[in-house]
């Protein structure tokens, strides 16, 4: 499992222990750095209280991570507010801050105006803060993030797609929609059956100049062979990067924030309304658009291709 810890880099030598009074009694908390593995720092937990489970040492020692870029402490307020309305499982370490726009009012709202609403499970890793440091793109390794999908979520999209626009509600949710194209091609090619299941951040790059099936097929089979193994859920890690030359299967439109420069995420958005992202971005910093995780969000549609 993968956790945020801040100032790593002061950490030169030794153990740290920490000594906290939970709902168990007193537990002290043993850290130990084992090793540095390319930018993250693998590091051994252990406690003297078998009482206490791991996410509860956790959230005993730990505290909301924020994004860095934010540049200030976790205040109080967070807890609620970086937090999307509708969370249910602990596994991401940041919030899909699209979703913070989505409260229980305007999610009636849209029920309430025929828009239909389906939910996956988006665990995002700490990744997603990482930017785009090397000079050519074939060099960035992209983060994995687990994801887990409904069969339902299937069924809906085929009943949706082609009739009435799929609108992703953050990046997150993006990648994960397309990575369901790819997962259900590679079945379809007769590969990639293992579950749980990986996509390859290059995988759509292989078929650049292959004409590829219609998504409707795509997903059929996808759910052919999730019946045949009695599943009612997938689950899996998709490494997928969306870069500009790379044509969306699933995904007519997006919600989004406003993305910081370098980063992956601006690298979806220009894939998916191409150099039209230079004059939005223009226009919300003319006009003091918020950007960032706590920032204004908007509503963008898929380019058309000739």
């Amino acid at each position: 499992m993968k956790c945020m810890i801040g100032n790593a880099r002061k950490w030169k030598e030794g153990p740290l222990y920490k000594s906290i009074d939970g709902k168990y009694g007193l537990v002290e908390i043993k850290f130990e750095k084992l090793r540095q593995d390319e930018r993250d720092f693998i590091i051994a937990m252990s406690w003297n209280n078998a009482y206490y489970t791991f996410s509860e040492i956790l959230e005993l020692a730990g505290e909301l991570p924020i994004p860095p870029y934010l540049k200030r402490e976790t205040e109080l307020e967070d807890e609620s507010r970086y937090n999307t309305t509708y969370a249910s499982q602990e596994g991401s370490v940041a919030a899909p801050t699209a979703g913070l726009h989505f409260n229980a009012d305007l999610l009636t709202t849209l029920m309430q105006s025929g828009i239909s609403q389906e939910k996956v499970t988006l665990h995002v890793g700490a990744g997603t803060f990482r930017p785009v440091s090397s000079n050519k793109l074939a060099d960035h390794k992209m983060h994995a993030e687990r994801i887990v999908v409904r069969k339902s979520v299937l069924q809906s999209i085929l009943l949706t797609k082609g009739v009435f626009p799929v609108i992703a509600v953050g990046t997150t949710s993006a990648r994960t929609l397309e990575s369901l194209y790819w997962l259900g091609l590679k079945i379809l090619n007769g590969e990639g059956k293992e579950h749980p299941f990986h996509i390859d951040q290059w995988i759509p790059y292989q078929f650049k100049d292959t004409s590829l099936p219609e998504c409707r097929a795509v997903l059929e089979t996808l759910l052919k062979w999730m019946d045949a193994l009695g599943l009612e859920e997938i689950t899996g890690y998709t490494q997928l990067i969306i870069a500009p030359g790379y044509a969306f299967q699933i995904v007519d439109a997006l919600i989004t924030n406003f993305h910081q420069p370098n980063s992956t995420l601006l690298l979806l958005v220009a894939a998916l309304i191409g150099e039209r992202w230079k004059e939005i971005y223009e226009y919300a910093l003319e006009n003091d658009f918020r950007f960032l995780s706590y920032g204004d969000a908007c509503l963008l549609f898929k380019k058309e291709t000739s």
